[in-house]
This record gives C-alpha cells, structure tokens and sequence, in this order.
C-alpha cells in the first residue's frame, strides 16, 4: 500500500499517465474513452493534455458507476453530467466502498464517494445511513484492538471538508436572525453539528457556526451580538456538557437547545433536547421560522 498514491497534484496538473496509475486503466484505455465519450481534455492538445481535479473526480465516479453494474457508455454519460445516474445504490455498498478507500488511505476516492453521496442522498441521509455506521464501525474495530487510526482519522479529516464543500452550494448569506450552532467549549467531536449545518444550509435556514473548541466566554458573547432566534449547543459525553453555559445564554434572554447524548445525565432542565439529526433538523426549522 501506497499512501499517497491517491494525492492531488496542483489543481488542473493531472498528466494522462498519472490518471491512468490512479485509476489502473492503461492509457490507451484513457484515450479510448476521451475519443469515445469526449471526457477529459481535448485531444488535440497532444502531450500537453492535462486533466482537471473535476475531470479526475468524475472519471473516479464513471469508474464506480461501472463496478456496479453500468454500462461504460452510460456511466460516462452520467459522471459527466449529460444523464441521471439511474442506478440505486444501497446505504451499505456506499458505506462499503467508502471504509474500502479510507482503509487505503485513498484520499481522493474518499472526497469523491463523500461528495457523490451528499448530493445524492443529502447531508442528513448521509449521515444517518452512511457515514456515521462507517465511523461507528471504525469505532468499534478501535475498542476491539483493531489498529484503524489513520483510516478513522483520514475518514473524519475529508467528511468535514466535504461538508463544507457541500454548504457552499447555498447562499452564506440567508435573510433572517440565524441559528447558532456550537460545540460545547471543550468537545472535540464536531462532525454531527457539521452535518447539521450543512442540512440547514440545504433548508436555506440561517446559520452561524462556531466550530469546536471555542471558549465558553466567546460563545456566550456571540450568543449576545448574533441575536439568533435559537443557540444549539452540541455534547458527544458527558463530560463535555457545560450546564454553566447554557443557563448563562438562557438568562440572557436566549432561546437555548442541547443536542447531543452527552446531556441526557442532566435530565430535564427545561432545555429542548435533541439526540438525532432529524431531530435537530425540525427544532432549528421550527424556530427559524417562528
């Protein structure tokens, strides 16, 4: 295994024989589907012909089109954007495949499956049904003594950047007073918010996002100048639920829920607690547009 034989290069350096490697296609099975189905630069551009990072993803998804079963032709077709996919692909072969590239260290692949699988399932099925299974799965291999760090770690590195990519599809700027997520100060687990921002995103509901690590002090202050109509504070343990801080923005006149299982040991303070993204989805839809 070669760890970085799936790296980028600079953006729009991908030279054919370097494509051909990733892929493990000949080149001259590179070239015939350039001349067949017009993918990837022009031929014409002789030995200077590069391939673009989008040309290299889509070529990555034609290929997985065709490992399930599609014919070339068509998965050409729909990698490069001239017709639907038309082919379903159950929840577990995409958690397969993408455990498969993360095993691997097969960075791209990784970003290429993430990307197919938000926009083709949305950020809150995707998480649901695909990527927390995977890195529930990852998890207990972990507590099993099965040494799987790098792929947990290359797997949690690029669904982040995949939701952020996926957030940028929609407008930042939404009219309205937003919904501020937060992780709680010391909670290290940011991916569920993360999912939850990106399904907001795709709702069009105001969000402010802080990230994790942020100090208690500098929550509470953004709690008071953003005026959001709700602050959504994330735990994944309990150990990381801070009680403190949200009866603080609570006094201050702030609308506070709690998400996350790290708050069901405080039990009912009068907070709105949510423990699934569904969840979390319909309490910022609901008073977004209170």
């Amino acid at each position: 295994m070669e760890p970085d034989n799936d790296a980028l290069p600079a953006a729009g350096a991908w030279a054919p024989g370097k494509v051909a490697e990733l892929l493990g296609v000949s080149p001259v099975t590179l070239r015939s589907w350039s001349a067949r189905y017009g993918i990837g630069p022009p031929a014409g551009a002789g030995r200077h012909r590069r391939y673009s990072d989008a040309d290299v993803r889509r070529l990555q998804h034609m290929q997985r089109l065709v490992g399930r079963g599609m014919p070339v032709r068509e998965a050409a077709e729909a990698a490069f954007g001239r017709a639907p996919a038309g082919l379903e692909v159950p929840a577990s072969r995409r958690a397969r495949e993408l455990t498969d590239a993360a095993e691997e260290l097969r960075y791209a692949s990784v970003a290429g499956l993430l990307d197919e699988t938000l926009s083709t399932l949305g950020p809150a099925a995707a998480w649901t049904e695909v990527l927390a299974p995977v890195l529930r799965g990852l998890g207990d291999r972990w507590q099993r003594g099965d040494v799987c760090f790098a792929a947990e770690w290359a797997l949690t590195s690029e669904i982040s950047l995949a939701f952020e990519r996926f957030s940028r599809r929609f407008p930042a700027a939404v009219p309205g007073r937003p919904v501020l997520l937060a992780c709680c100060p010391a909670e290290r687990h940011s991916l569920p918010i993360e999912a939850l921002r990106a399904a907001l995103a795709e709702a069009a509901v105001p969000v402010a996002y802080l990230g994790q690590l942020v100090p208690a002090e500098t929550v509470a202050d953004l709690a008071a100048r953003l005026d959001p109509v709700l602050v959504l504070l994330w735990s994944m343990a309990p150990t990381t639920a801070d009680d403190l801080l949200a009866d603080r923005i609570r006094t201050s006149g702030r609308e506070v829920g709690t998400a996350g299982p790290g708050w069901a040991h405080l039990g009912d303070r009068g907070f709105r607690w949510v423990n699934d993204l569904p969840s979390a989805v319909e309490l910022a839809l609901e008073h977004s547009q209170a």
